[in-house]
């Protein structure tokens, strides 16, 4: 009887200790979940704001063009068919690789502070036995009665074309949309562009940041989601497409090893930059369509231009590829408007409003004389003139309102639209090449967070099982294999 209840008590000991033991073991398990719980929380919230890299980069560019008339495959397969081609060869030629330039101004908004860290900041001017004897005589002065009206017109039709004998040789004339210094001095300076390209140049910093902040803050504020106005949303869009353009070029020439002067492409650079964002993609999409409808509304002018730079092959050489730009059937066929201008500035707000996006773009224009990186300010110059002369042919001179007027082009924003052009040619087909490379980058990359996560978790599941194995709760030990069995 004695060792009957002596047995009973043994039992009842070891259920109890039994019992104490699931009930640790249900106390570990409830501690390892609030665990994984908080780790979970803490990962989920980290990764919070962090879009999938993979999933943004598949995503392929199709339908039209926001506010064009083409779509975005067309662009690309003309750009590297026809277009990027042709424009290649044509800034390579004397008339366009040599722009004038006032690379010293005041600024006129604030001291100049910007220091270039580089060496590649500073510009190579031109001496003056280099650049054409054409560009060095004064411009043609024109009567005034040698500027006939346009007869014949329909007055209710919106008139996109320009008047067939337009071109009464290169002369110096206003442009509403920029501040200018197309003026002969001293001051004045001669640049081969293709022995200043745009690149890398190191400069960074506040100074740098100042321009693009007074550029969108001041005269170019990113418009309302609910933004009905369409001038203003197409001077944001200019800018950003012109700034992602930019960004490109300085990722696709970049200095990766100062001490062996090794330039390349920075792929980083380029998606952390521009390739992420969507929208500023879609942005150098619209700026090309806009600036291709400038050149292609000027044909008539363009192609009588004189392209004369003393050297008789290279000046045929150009007019020819002039030519074929012009009137390429590819691209006439695929997209012969590329951006419809008669949609804006209607109503009784238009001429005030015209008048007020002229007043911001002459100011970001002027901005540029405070660029404290010498090529930086000679690549931002050409650029905003470039485009200031889009704006220039697509809005100050129609068939509807101006028929006492006939377009006229200094022969410097010749060369700065058709560079401008190059600019955002070479940027799109840098998208296109890139954009598949991003995306097998990025599907690999987009697993490493979880992988982290997971490498994470083991590692504190092995660290509670230690600790458990010290303590010598072995019945534990068993119930917690069985959850990191379940759970893994």
């Amino acid at each position: 009887m004695v060792e009957e209840t002596e047995v009973n008590e043994l039992k009842k000991t070891e259920n109890e200790k039994r019992r104490s033991g699931w009930k640790l073991g249900r106390s570990a398990i409830g501690a390892i979940l609030v665990l994984m719980i908080a780790f979970g929380v803490t990962f989920l919230y980290t990764q919070k704001g962090k879009s999938c890299p993979c999933f943004q980069d598949s995503r392929k560019y199709t339908g039209i063009v926001e506010d064009c008339c083409c779509d975005y495959e067309t662009v690309d397969t003309i750009n590297g068919a026809v277009l990027h081609p042709l424009l290649q060869g044509l800034v390579t030629t004397p008339f366009f690789r040599y722009f004038k330039v006032k690379l010293w101004c005041d600024c006129p908004f604030w001291p100049d502070d910007g220091m270039c860290k580089l060496r590649d900041c500073s510009v190579c001017e031109c001496p003056e036995n280099e650049f054409p004897e054409s560009f060095r005589r004064p411009p043609l002065g024109l009567a005034a009665d040698d500027l006939k009206c346009q007869e014949g017109k329909p007055e209710a039709a919106v008139d996109r074309t320009l008047d067939s004998k337009v071109f009464r040789g290169w002369i110096e004339v206003d442009n509403p949309w920029t501040i200018d210094d197309e003026t002969d001095n001293e001051e004045m300076t001669y640049v081969n562009l293709l022995l200043n390209p745009e690149r890398y140049t190191g400069y960074t910093g506040p100074s740098a940041r100042r321009i693009w902040d007074a550029i969108y803050s001041e005269n170019c504020p990113k418009y309302a989601s609910g933004e009905i106005c369409q001038e203003k949303k197409v001077l944001y869009k200019l800018i950003s497409g012109l700034h992602s353009s930019i960004s490109i070029h300085i990722a696709a020439d970049y200095l990766l090893d100062e001490t062996k002067s090794q330039w390349g492409t920075n792929p980083d650079l380029m998606y952390d930059r521009v390739l992420q964002y969507p929208e500023r993609v879609r942005n150098l999409y619209f700026t090309f369509l806009f600036v291709l409808r400038a050149v292609t509304k000027a044909k008539d002018y363009l192609e009588q231009a004189e392209y004369d730079t003393g050297n008789p092959e290279e000046d045929l050489k150009a007019q020819s590829l002039i030519r074929q730009l012009l009137y390429n059937p590819k691209l006439q066929a695929a997209c012969p408007v590329p951006f419809d201008e008669a949609k804006l500035w209607k109503g009784q707000s238009g001429p005030e409003l015209k008048q007020q996006i002229q007043k911001q773009f002459r100011n970001i224009s002027a901005l540029m004389d405070c660029v404290g990186c010498e090529k930086c300010r000679l690549w931002g110059k050409l650029q905003v003139l470039g485009l200031g002369t889009a704006l220039k042919i697509l809005f100050s001179v129609d068939g509807e309102h101006r028929h006492d007027q006939h377009l006229q082009l200094q022969r410097n924003e010749v060369i700065a639209l058709v560079n401008l052009l190059n600019r955002l040619s070479e940027s799109i087909k840098l998208v296109q090449e890139m954009s598949p490379t991003f995306e097998k980058t990025m599907k690999g990359l987009s697993l490493q967070p979880a992988a982290k996560f997971i490498s994470s978790w083991n590692r504190l599941l092995k660290t509670v099982e230690e600790a458990y194995i010290v303590a010598g709760h072995f019945d534990t030990i068993l119930v917690y294999n069985d959850v990191k069995n379940e759970y893994n």
